[in-house]
């Protein structure tokens, strides 16, 4: 089984890197992995998107996708060529910050994850997307919070080390902000 996930965003909301731990926690669980990290010309201010397939055996395809099952969405600018990708029913996790764009929740699973908020409630606005990678991991069930944030902490370049701590705690409050959301919608 594969699952495809795409995430979108602007540049400068850690778009890249919620990519990158969501794909290297899949590989510490021992599934197989592609990962493609697209955007503009500048890093902050234009589009930013990433694919992540997770599968439980090879993957044939490369990670260019047409349909997809999942989708991050941190921020809506550029989040029309996205949406045209899902699949119906697919689960789409978006922070609820800076996501105006409205969605359909008769087609699609919609979670709209307070993922800035709760960063901002822990004195750390920046790790809004370690935030949305622990909400969406609890939410899809496709990697644990452990595997998270060890791929986290493999993800955080040598001159960045000193947000690790704040990054875990982020991590653990997203998921279990899912966790409690997902409990919600199973009762």
């Amino acid at each position: 089984m594969e699952t495809e996930v795409l995430l979108t965003g602007i540049g400068g909301q850690g778009v890249q890197l919620c990519a990158a731990v969501l794909a290297r926690a899949a590989t510490i669980e021992d599934r197989y992995v592609m990962l493609f990290g697209v955007y503009a010309g500048a890093m902050r201010g234009m589009n930013t998107d990433a694919t992540v397939v997770i599968g439980d055996a090879a993957l044939q395809s490369p990670p260019l996708i047409s349909h997809a099952s999942a989708a991050v969405g941190m921020h809506d600018k550029f989040w029309e060529p996205v949406n045209r990708k899902l699949r119906p029913g697919s689960l789409l996790c978006v922070n609820d910050a800076t996501f105006e764009t409205p969605l359909d929740s008769d087609l699609h699973r919609v979670l709209r994850v307070p993922a800035t908020d709760i960063a901002t409630d822990m004195g750390m606005p920046m790790a809004a997307s370690m935030v949305m990678a622990g909400a969406f991991g609890a939410v899809s069930e496709l990697v644990t919070v452990e595997s998270l944030i060890a791929a986290m902490r493999d993800s955080i370049p040598s001159y960045r080390v000193q947000h690790i701590e704040g990054n875990e705690l982020a991590i653990a409050a997203g998921h279990q902000w899912g966790c409690d959301s997902r409990a919600a919608t199973t009762r």
